[in-house]
């Protein structure tokens, strides 16, 4: 029954996705004589918590129930009152928590405070299910740098463009409104100017059944080649754009940017080009907490190279074009022996009709 609750948190939980931003995904579900009495989760940053909405959705009196969270209940006072105390002042019984919360602030505090009170805790259900649902939140909150997803489209024989660069559409309608709800969730989105001069994307976020937010836009533009008349520099949206260039930038362009709202970041050097791991420090600074990175193949390769990506998700359609000029999904110089190839765990495939979606993570050094 304890997996049944909380599988339906998890639920709740994901309906705040892309609005809690840099906070987390949590829902809250109270039992009382098996029956459920109220439920609610974290609908938005700054908002009221996940706890706070399950007790007021409440039809009844919550005295002597069983809370389900997904995350540890908060005992500091940041933007809202602590959640752990509220649970302590209605009188809850017992609180069953999915994970507890890697933030330093509160690590373990919240779940030492019931107990305290004479609550009966229980740690660690659905653990690996709740992690997923915030590993964003985890990675930027034990870090301070940003979750990264490197997103790839190609056909079956690897190619993401034809030898003339043409690339609509290598992936289906369905594939592509996928990765717009991928946009929604994510803080950023970084490309390279090799695609926004071949492309001239919006990099926006574009939902089927809702408004969808918009990252902010992240260009890693060595020299500042952007036209001034791109559309991530004249867009509305009311997120940002963010140019990541270095001293080879022409001091006078970059005003003329500037002046049309966009931010300037410049980055030291590295192999010539912009120091991808300061970047993403930097952007980690701003509290950008997640980027899903949607390059070309050399800031595809550059990035993996660097050692910035935690996922990738893959599209894989099965279209042949062929071409040995034509590109693949990364570039570079590449890695010379297969036993050094970066892997991936954690797979998981999913279809989209015809469409193939593999998904892992960066298996990380031991």
């Amino acid at each position: 029954m304890d997996s049944k609750y909380m599988k339906r948190a998890i639920e709740l939980a994901l309906k705040g996705k892309g609005y809690t931003s840099p906070n987390p995904l949590v829902g809250a579900v109270i039992v009382n004589k098996g029956r459920i009495i109220g439920e609610g989760y974290h609908e938005y940053y700054g908002g009221a918590h996940a706890e706070v909405n399950a007790i007021n959705s409440a039809f009844e009196n919550v005295q002597g129930a069983t809370m389900y969270v997904t995350l540890e209940p908060c005992s500091h006072f940041g933007k809202t009152p602590p959640c752990a105390q509220l649970l302590i002042d209605k009188k809850i019984k017992k609180v069953i928590i999915g994970m507890m919360d890697p933030n330093p602030i509160v690590a373990g505090r919240g779940i030492k405070l019931l107990r305290d009170n004479d609550i009966e805790v229980t740690v660690g259900v659905l653990e690996q299910e709740v992690k997923e649902l915030n590993e964003i939140f985890i990675k930027y909150i034990s870090t301070k740098l940003p979750f990264c997803i490197l997103k790839t489209a190609m056909t079956l024989d690897g190619k993401i463009a034809t030898n003339i660069g043409d690339s609509k559409w290598i992936t289906n309608k369905k594939s592509r409104e996928y990765v717009h709800e991928i946009r929604h969730q994510v803080s950023g989105i970084m490309v390279g100017i090799g695609t926004v001069l071949a492309d001239d994307p919006s990099l926006t976020t574009r939902l089927v059944d809702e408004e969808g937010i918009d990252p902010i836009r992240i260009i890693v533009d060595t020299k500042c080649r952007i036209p001034l008349d791109a559309k991530v520099l004249n867009i509305n949206s009311k997120e940002k754009t963010i140019i990541a260039t270095t001293k080879k930038a022409d001091k006078n362009k970059l005003e003329l940017i500037k002046e049309k709202g966009a931010e300037i970041i410049i980055t030291p050097l590295k192999n010539n080009q912009v120091d991808l791991g300061y970047l993403i420090k930097k952007l980690g600074e701003m509290e950008i907490d997640s980027i899903l990175i949607e390059g070309g193949s050399t800031l595809n390769y550059s990035i993996l190279k660097e050692g910035c990506v935690d996922k990738v998700i893959s599209f894989i359609a099965p279209k042949i074009i062929g071409g040995d000029n034509a590109k693949t999904p990364v570039g570079g110089i590449g890695i010379e022996y297969v036993k050094n190839a970066i892997e991936l765990e954690n797979i998981k495939l999913k279809m989209f009709e015809q469409d193939i979606m593999i998904e892992g993570y960066l298996r990380k050094e031991e």
